[in-house]
C-alpha cells in the first residue's frame, strides 16, 4: 500500500493523535525567510500599472465563469506581471487588531505582514515561482526566479532550457506542448516545515492549488487558458533549477501560450541537463528534515514521469447527496465586484464574524458557485470531453442563512440547491472541534467544507494523487476566498479541526469521503482598529 494512505490517514488524526515529531516547537529565532534569496543577482524590475492590471478590470463573475480561450491570445510581459503582481506580490502591508495570535507582533518590520492575491496554508510562507522563458519571450532565454517582495525577476541561467522542460512533461510517449515559456511551481519544505514539521507537507501542497487557481481566475478572465500540469520528470526538473529533492519539489508546470504577434528569435544554445549554478543563501543556521516529510515527498516521486490515462479517475469521483429534499438557493450574486479589487482585498476574518445579519440565499450560492468552480480546475489529467475531475464535492454547516435552516447539507450544484444531512443548530460542535483561539465559527454565517475521496484519488492514480487532492483542495479555497472578499463579506480558511469528528458529523466514515478544509464565511462587525499601507 502507498505512504501517501498512511500520511492522509495520520492527517486525518492529528487533532486526535498527533504526528511526528511529537512534542516539536519551532525556533523563531533561527527562522528561513519567507522567501528565496539569490544574492548578488540583479533585479529585473517588472512593469506595475500595465495594461494587464486593474486598470483593465474583470468583473469577478468572469474569473469563475471565464470565457473560453480561443487559440488566439497569449501572455505579454505586462500580462504576466499584472498576473504575477495581483496573485503573488506584496500588495499591501496591514497592521490590524484582531483575534489572530500574531496581533502583538506585526507592528514590528521583522514580523510584518504583506498581504497578497493567493492565500496560503499556515502564513505566507511562499511557493517558489520560476519562470522558463524561451525564445518568443521578448527578455533573453533562461530560467527566472520571480522575487514578491521586488516585483521582479533574477535571472538564474542565461540560454535556451525551455526545451527541457517539454521533453520533461512528454510523459507516457505523448508529444511535447506547444509552446516555450513556463512557469514551474516548486516548495522549499523548509519554509513551511520549521513550524509545521511534518504537517508541512499537507499545508504546503494546496498551495500549488491556490497559485495555480489564482493564474487561472486571473487569466481566466481575460481569455487565456491556464491548465497546469502534476505528472512530469520532476527529478529533470529540480536538477534544472539546481535544487536537491530532499530540500525543494516541483510540484507543478503551467505552459503559458505566448502572443503570437511576436517572432521567434534564436537563443544560444544550452547543454542537455543543464543546471542553475546560482545557490540560495538560508537565513537558519540549522536546517531540519522531518522523516515523516522525506517519506511522503519520495512517495509522491512515485511514478512522476507515467502520466495515468484521461479517465484513470473515473472511479474516484465523489458521490451524489444522499436525501432527496432541496432547499433551492437560487442563482449566485456576484453583483458588478471586479477580480483585480478582490484579490487586492483578500484577507483573513480573524475573529470578525457576526450573526447579526446573516447570508442572504444568493451570497452563499455565489460562495458555493466559486468553489466548485475551484474544484474544477482543469490539469494533465482532465477529460478532453469534459475538463472537470468531479472529485469534489461540498458540505455546509449553515448557522446564520436567510431562508435556511440551521444544519449540515451537501450541496447540489446541478440544483443550485442544499441537500440536508442533520437539522438543528451546529454551532457548539463546530467550535467545540475548532482548536485555535482566533475564530468563533459559531459567529460565521456559513461553513463551507470540501470533500474529496483521498483513499480513491491515490488508488486510481497513485502516491502523487495525493497532491492533486491538496491541490484541488487549495484552489477551492482561493476561489471561495476571492469570491467572498468580491462580495465584501469575511473569509478564513482552517485546517485545524478535527477531520474525524467531521467525518461522523456528516455520516462520511463508511464511504471514506474526507473533508479537509474548513472555509468560514459571513458577514463581519467591522471596526477595527489598524492601518493599511497600499502598494500601489
Amino acid at each position: 500500500m502507498a505512504y501517501a494512505h498512511d500520511y492522509l490517514n495520520a492527517v486525518l488524526h492529528r487533532a486526535r493523535d498527533g504526528m511526528p515529531p511529537y512534542g516539536f516547537q519551532p525556533n523563531w529565532a533561527d527562522a528561513p525567510r519567507q522567501t528565496k534569496l539569490y544574492r548578488g543577482l540583479d533585479i529585473i524590475e517588472l512593469p506595475v500599472g500595465s495594461a494587464g492590471a486593474s486598470e483593465s478590470d474583470a468583473l469577478l463573475r468572469e474569473a469563475f465563469t471565464p470565457p473560453a480561450a480561443d487559440g488566439t491570445a497569449g501572455f505579454t510581459v505586462d500580462l504576466l506581471s499584472g498576473m504575477l503582481l495581483e496573485s503573488y506580490g506584496r500588495l499591501s502591508r496591514r497592521i490590524e487588531i484582531n483575534a489572530n495570535d500574531d496581533v502583538d507582533k506585526v507592528q514590528f518590520y521583522r514580523s510584518a505582514k504583506f498581504s497578497r492575491g493567493t492565500a496560503s496554508g499556515g502564513g505566507l510562507y511562499p511557493v517558489s515561482i520560476y519562470w522558463v522563458a524561451g525564445p518568443s519571450a521578448p527578455v533573453q532565454p533562461g530560467v527566472y526566479y520571480y522575487s514578491s517582495p521586488h516585483h521582479g525577476l533574477q535571472r538564474l541561467l542565461s540560454g535556451d532550457v525551455s526545451g527541457q522542460v517539454a521533453e520533461a512533461l512528454a510523459t507516457s510517449g505523448e508529444p511535447t506542448v506547444d509552446t516555450d515559456q513556463f512557469m514551474l511551481l516548486g516548495l522549499k519544505f523548509w519554509q513551511n516545515a520549521f513550524k509545521y514539521n511534518s504537517f508541512s507537507y499537507h499545508a504546503t501542497t494546496m498551495d500549488i492549488g491556490t497559485v495555480a487557481q489564482s493564474w487561472r481566475q486571473w487569466a481566466g478572465a481575460r481569455g487565456l487558458d491556464i491548465k497546469p500540469a502534476f505528472w512530469f520528470d520532476e527529478p529533470r526538473l529540480g536538477e534544472l533549477i539546481g535544487v536537491q529533492p530532499d530540500d525543494e519539489g516541483i510540484l507543478a508546470v503551467v505552459p503559458l501560450t505566448w502572443s503570437p504577434a511576436r517572432t521567434r528569435r534564436s537563443a544560444a544554445t544550452v547543454p542537455m541537463r543543464s543546471s542553475v549554478a546560482h545557490l540560495e543563501e538560508e537565513r537558519s543556521r540549522r536546517v531540519l528534515r522531518f522523516e515523516t516529510l522525506q517519506a511522503i515527498h519520495a512517495d509522491t516521486l512515485t511514478g512522476a514521469g507515467r502520466r495515468p490515462g484521461a479517465h484513470a479517475l473515473t472511479s474516484a469521483r465523489v458521490l451524489p447527496p444522499r436525501s432527496p429534499e432541496r432547499v433551492p438557493l437560487g442563482p449566485a450574486e456576484f453583483g458588478e465586484a471586479r477580480l483585480g479589487d478582490a484579490l487586492w482585498n483578500r484577507r483573513s476574518s480573524f475573529g470578525g464574524f457576526s450573526d447579526v445579519r446573516p447570508l442572504t440565499q444568493g451570497e452563499l450560492s455565489a460562495l458555493l458557485a466559486a468553489a466548485e468552480a475551484g474544484a474544477a480546475l482543469p490539469c494533465d489529467l482532465s477529460p478532453a470531453e469534459d475538463r472537470r475531475l468531479g472529485l469534489v464535492k461540498f458540505a455546509v454547516f449553515a448557522n446564520h442563512v436567510e431562508g435556511v435552516e440551521p444544519g449540515s447539507y451537501e450541496y447540489d450544484p446541478e440544483q443550485s440547491a442544499l441537500a440536508p444531512v442533520r437539522a438543528g443548530r451546529c454551532g457548539t460542535f463546530l467550535q467545540r472541534n475548532y482548536f485555535l483561539n482566533n475564530y468563533n465559527v459559531e459567529q460565521a454565517a456559513a461553513v463551507i467544507v470540501p470533500v474529496i475521496r483521498g483513499d480513491a484519488v491515490i488508488d486510481a492514480v497513485g502516491p502523487r494523487g495525493y497532491r492533486l487532492v491538496n491541490a484541488l483542495t487549495g484552489a477551492v479555497a482561493q476561489a471561495v476566498y476571492t469570491a467572498a472578499a468580491g462580495l465584501g463579506l469575511g473569509c478564513g480558511a482552517a485546517l485545524g479541526f478535527d477531520n474525524v469528528s467531521y467525518m461522523e458529523e456528516l455520516g462520511l466514515t463508511e464511504t471514506r469521503e474526507m473533508p479537509l478544509l474548513m472555509l468560514m464565511t459571513g458577514h463581519e462587525r467591522g471596526g477595527f482598529a489598524g492601518c493599511r499601507f497600499e502598494n500601489r
